[in-house]
């Protein structure tokens, strides 16, 4: 039986298997939107792994990831760009409906997160041009402030739309659950983004209170404090209705348990929690 609107990103079941191993198990469940990391792809090879998506009709709901645009030195923010190019690259062989992009946080010994900021915006101007000839969208994925200094600089949902706004068309946002539920103004900025059709994937997963690692110790959906069926009925008046793409970093839990086992709980709490 087909699983209407519902996406498995490839991370949720790293630890276990890769590229094609992950994408029989969520066939086997009727999952046919999935959302791959660049090294799942790479150790596949990328022809190949195009070559699976199309024998399976997969949706790609996006690719993980580009950007970390900041650095010490202009030679570092080049090849940064380099980098993403070819991830732009990826996107647009695979069909992905976007390149997620997790900007980066402080560069080097550096307090100056403005300044941060600024290159990240920088960073993503000079990637337009490519991107708009390939057909890939960015998503700006703001993540939450715990992951400033060494992941994401960008931290809340009405920053990366200031972004959006003046970065214009091919720029949009991943919102991702576990980064954003707890900001107050979230309703309006999500409104916002529907405004601007710039919403261009969804993300779930939960938060555990409470955490026991700041990147590996998300919670499955139910599990945790997070609004999933609020969130999403905000999304999706805002104009978005695409796939729900689950994404769970779980070194303590999910990753220890066999792929099958979290890809069939992921879908029943898709249907009983979001």
């Amino acid at each position: 039986m087909h699983v209407e609107g519902l996406s498995i990103n490839l991370a949720t079941v790293r630890a276990q298997c890769g590229f094609a191993e992950a994408v029989e198990i969520c066939l086997k469940h009727g999952i046919t939107a999935i959302a791959p990391w660049r090294d799942q792809v790479a150790a596949t090879g990328l022809e190949e792994a195009a070559r699976i998506v199309s024998a399976n009709g997969l949706k790609l709901t996006g690719l993980c990831r580009g950007g970390f645009f900041p650095a010490v030195e202009a030679a570092g923010r080049e090849k940064a760009l380099d980098d993403n190019r070819r991830a732009i690259d990826e996107a647009a062989t695979l069909g992905a409906d976007c390149l997620v992009l997790v900007v980066g946080g402080l560069p080097g010994a550096s307090k100056d997160i403005d300044g941060a900021r600024r290159m990240v915006e920088e960073g993503i101007a000079a990637l337009l041009p490519h991107a708009r000839a390939a057909g890939v969208p960015l998503a700006i994925e703001p993540l939450h402030p715990m992951y400033a200094a060494d992941r994401a600089c960008v931290n809340t949902l009405r920053q990366a739309l200031d972004m959006c706004e003046a970065l214009g068309p091919g720029v949009g946002v991943a919102i991702d659950v576990y980064h954003v539920w707890w900001d107050p103004d979230l309703a309006n900025q999500i409104a916002r983004a529907g405004a601007m059709k710039a919403i261009f994937a969804h993300h779930i997963c939960d938060w555990l209170a409470p955490t026991r690692d700041m990147l590996t110790d998300r919670g499955m959906m139910g599990d945790g404090v997070i609004d999933l069926k609020g969130i999403r009925h905000r999304i999706e008046a805002a104009g978005f209705h695409g796939a729900q793409e689950v994404e769970i970093f779980s070194a303590e839990n999910w990753w220890k348990r066999p792929a099958d086992e979290v890809i069939t709980t992921c879908v029943e709490r898709y249907r009983s929690c979001c």
